[in-house]
């Protein structure tokens, strides 16, 4: 026993070497990536300057960037991307669609889009329970990550509130009700359409007790709103601003209609300024087009829209509506500037479709379109004037367009950006573009690891040349892809490489909680 005691100590040492050596002789377990990107330029989408680097992807995310470019790691597949950009997906902040029937989304692809939000200018699904829907859109499977907004339009008309000017007490409590539940089942907040009915009954009482509701659950408020004219816009925009006492709020698709030059537009730019010196959080986006598109309702008066009944305006008010309408497109740059989007006229301007039907362009409005028979682009915006919104710090890129929509921001503001502003105009160095696409959006919205090149965040990537980079849409041909981008990753899957689809549709619903 004795000797044993003695011998202990020797043997414990014998085990542990030879422990040591048996571990040696081991291969050492590799930590292996499913994807590297070598050699890129990355920009972030901070704002920073380009950077080289190697980024390597597991799964869905970043795992890896790592600035010494002559390391190699072990990688599922490589795509050697020296002389390319490397940027985040580009995040849509007012978008249309429906995911149910057009999951596909190759408009917003094809352009570098990853990232949609949906539910906007106060109309979103009409279910009362979002988590329904949103089950509904992940089993389809998109091709981009969809983030909803609740509209408050679409709240109105499932509360029973419907176009009552000054909702009941129950009504309201009805309302702030479905948007509680709505930011729950994972809405990033509510979209008002304030001059689209219901919404356009509504009062600030209404609309600031909405906005507690978004407020307290950690939301924004995007709005289209009441007036963009340029004799009104500044009191839409008072009007927003005082919803942001309660939360963050954000101008849709901003705009001076009627205004002209810079200088009016750094008037409304300094009134946003001065609300964030008060403590307002205020974003903007904005569409690089000088033509709006929304349906043909906007050109009537109220009178003669939902829910009074237009047959009996004609037989009781014709007149008084042609002459209405007569001046309201006058005033909007003549029939000419109007160009049908939908419907039987589609592709025809206001001008062409009157002298097709012999008839005056105010009764051709009134008799064959009417006040819902199409959609329509509108070019009413002054250059000059919108490009100074695109320049401002606070306001970011969208292109409030769709699958569908006859206008070429659906294919092409994205690409038009940068083969415009950035390449042709130098009105933006391609940094300080790529955080309005990306950045800029995400981190105003609250998507979650997104937005950004950053190690833990989603990889929803873009891989290309600017120079390659092409707007492809025009007016007359509004459905054309944009073209340029070789690859495009969407949750850590390419499912664009060259002009070929990938074959995996791989967006997700995005939900504030995430």
């Amino acid at each position: 026993m004795s000797m044993l005691k003695k011998l202990l100590p020797h043997l414990t040492a014998c085990v542990l070497v030879a422990a040591v050596a048996t571990s040696c002789q081991r291969p050492q377990q590799v930590v292996g990536y499913d994807l590297l990107i070598k050699r890129a330029l990355v920009i972030d989408g901070t704002g920073k300057a380009a950077y080289s680097a190697n980024v390597l992807i597991s799964g869905d995310s970043i795992a890896l960037i790592d600035t010494d470019t002559t390391s190699s790691y072990p990688a599922s597949r490589t795509i050697d991307a020296h002389g390319l950009y490397l940027t985040p997906g580009f995040v849509d902040a007012h978008a249309h669609g429906d995911p149910l029937e057009t999951p596909e989304f190759t408009n917003f692809l094809s352009m570098g889009v990853t990232t949609i939000c949906l539910g906007q200018d106060g109309f979103s699904p009409k279910q009362e329970n979002l988590q329904v829907w949103m089950k509904d859109v992940e089993a389809k499977r998109p091709a981009v990550n969809v983030a909803l907004f609740a509209g408050h339009n679409t709240l109105r008309m499932l509360s029973g509130v419907q176009y009552d000017s000054i909702p009941s007490e129950a009504g309201m409590a009805a309302m702030e009700k479905l948007l509680a539940n709505a930011m729950e089942a994972g809405c990033f907040g509510m979209s008002t359409g304030l001059e689209y009915n219901p919404g356009y009954y509504s009062d600030s009482t209404e609309l600031n007790r909405l906005a507690k509701v978004v407020g307290s659950k950690g939301g924004l408020i995007m709005s289209h709103m009441r007036n963009e004219d340029d004799a009104y816009v500044e009191k839409s925009i008072r009007e927003l601003l005082s919803q942001g006492k309660y939360c963050p709020v954000h101008v849709s698709h901003i705009k001076v209609v009627y205004g002209k030059g810079e200088d009016r537009a750094r008037e409304i730019l300094q009134l946003l300024d001065s609300a964030r010196q008060q403590g307002v959080q205020v974003t903007a986006d904005f569409y690089p087009y000088t033509a709006s598109y929304t349906g043909i309702e906007i050109l009537f008066p109220d009178w003669a829209k939902k829910p009074n009944d237009y047959q009996k305006v004609l037989r009781t008010r014709k007149k008084e509506l042609a002459t209405f309408l007569r001046n309201k497109i006058i005033q909007r740059n003549g029939p000419e500037a109007t160009l049908i989007g939908s419907g039987p006229f589609k592709g025809e301007t206001l001008k062409q479709i009157a002298e097709e039907l012999d008839k005056p362009f105010e009764l051709a409005l009134m008799e064959d379109i009417g006040p819902y028979g199409a959609d329509g682009a509108y070019f009413i915006m002054d250059e000059a004037l919108q490009e100074t919104f695109l320049k401002d710090l606070h306001i970011m890129v969208c292109t409030d367009g769709s699958p569908t929509m006859r206008h070429p921001r659906s294919f092409g503001a994205f690409a038009r950006i940068i083969e415009t502003y950035v390449n042709q105009r130098e009105l933006l160095s391609l940094e300080e573009a790529i955080r309005k696409m990306t950045g800029l959006p995400a981190q105003t919205i609250g998507l979650r690891k997104r937005g950004v090149i950053q190690v833990g965040y989603k990889a929803d990537l873009l891989l290309f040349n600017p120079e390659e980079v092409k707007e492809n849409a025009t007016y007359e041909n509004p459905h054309q892809e944009a073209s340029g981008f070789r690859y495009i990753l969407v949750n850590g899957v390419v499912v664009k490489e060259g002009q070929q689809p990938g074959a995996e549709r791989a967006g997700k619903v995005l939900k504030k909680s995430q």
